[in-house]
């Protein structure tokens, strides 16, 4: 019997150490502690839940609409993940617009001189136009094909700047930057004029949203595993400068859109919970997550929720909004402010939320 319960324990210790070689061996991540703050973490801080008021657009006709923006003459745009950039029309009708074979459009803006800007994360930096569909503006940075661009803005001086969120993780990857919690994204600018591309900011925790101020004077880049927004100066005596422009904030900060008094609306994404703020805490959970994606969409889906909050120039939170259980709308990561309505995207829905503001 002795021998047996020795053979036992060989055995035993035998898998658990091929299992401790394979996780930390075979894990693509180097992951490191993430200190979420306490307003992340608790979920007694969002009991809000106005967003259930939101009027669905599009409903079934878009998919996974994560942005959107709104031309001079008021018409509606977002990149939806069957590679369709649709828009609804000032009567209220949605169409197909411009396709590009792509499931990886991300952040849209409008242009200066007519059409959009499209962010594609495996092609690339795209200009959209009606009369000549689609054209890639920027594939390469430094000799190096530019992957994951995220969200993006155009300053009136033609000068694009634009988000890149991981240089070391790809965006059907994303999780696993999360996970590793080390700083790997970069603000970038492009110069269409000198076609130069340079790096404003480096080592960035996953660089999101990015924003202009009404002036100009600065521009503002969300940081979403780091619960914060940066705020870089372009003008004035601190040109050149970076500053926090808000921190602790309540969940991560996705995309971030200039309202029409100056002020900012992000929209913020439920990472972590009291029930899942484990996964953090520990490098062996996210070594185990990290080979077994299934786990993170576990422990993510009990995560459901929506926010949006407008802060002011001093980094404030002037307003939230929510949706607790993201019981009509879930995972906002957009809202752009038009004629005294938000327009949310978002990529796990199949509408484009509009909020009236007034009635809030």
């Amino acid at each position: 019997m002795a021998s047996n319960l020795i053979k036992t324990s060989s055995l035993v210790l035998a898998a658990l150490v091929a299992l401790t070689v394979q996780v930390f061996y075979f894990s693509p991540i180097d992951p490191v502690i993430l200190e979420i703050p306490s307003a992340a973490s608790s979920t007694s801080s969002t009991k809000n839940n106005q967003l259930q008021n939101v009027i669905k657009l599009g409903e079934g006709f878009l998919k996974q609409p994560e942005d959107v923006c709104v031309d001079k003459d008021g018409i509606l745009y977002t990149a939806t993940r069957d590679g369709w950039i649709k828009r609804m029309v000032r009567n209220g009708n949605w169409e197909n617009w411009k396709h590009i074979d792509s499931s990886s459009l991300l952040g849209i803006t409008t242009s200066k001189d007519g059409g959009l800007i499209v962010c594609d994360a495996t092609k690339g930096l795209l200009k959209v136009t009606e009369e000549e569909g689609f054209s890639v503006i920027l594939s390469q940075v430094n000799g190096s094909q530019l992957m994951f661009a995220d969200d993006v803005i155009e300053a009136s001086d033609g000068n694009i700047y634009f988000s890149v969120p991981s240089t070391k993780f790809g965006m059907h990857n994303w999780y696993l930057d999360v996970l590793e919690a080390r700083s790997h994204g970069q603000l970038l600018r492009y110069n269409p004029l000198s076609n130069e591309t340079v790096i404003v900011l480096d080592h960035l925790a996953f660089a999101n949203g990015v924003a202009l101020s009404k002036d100009e004077d600065y521009l503002l880049v969300c940081e979403t595993w780091k619960f914060r927004c940066l705020k870089y100066w372009l003008k004035g005596i601190n040109k050149g400068k970076t500053e926090i422009f808000i921190e602790n904030l309540p969940a991560g900060p996705d995309n971030i859109n200039l309202a029409p008094d100056g002020s900012f609306w992000i929209a913020l994404i439920q990472i972590t919970s009291e029930k899942t703020g484990f996964v953090h805490t520990s490098k062996v959970f996210k070594h185990l997550i990290a080979l077994f994606p299934r786990l993170f969409n576990l422990i993510s889906s009990a995560t459901k929720s929506a926010m949006v909050v407008k802060v002011d120039i001093e980094g404030n939170i002037i307003k939230k909004f929510g949706d607790d259980n993201g019981k009509i709308i879930d995972f906002v990561t957009s809202a752009i402010e038009f004629e005294d309505h938000l327009y949310l995207g978002s990529i796990k829905c199949d509408f484009v939320g509009k909020f009236p503001l007034q009635s809030a």
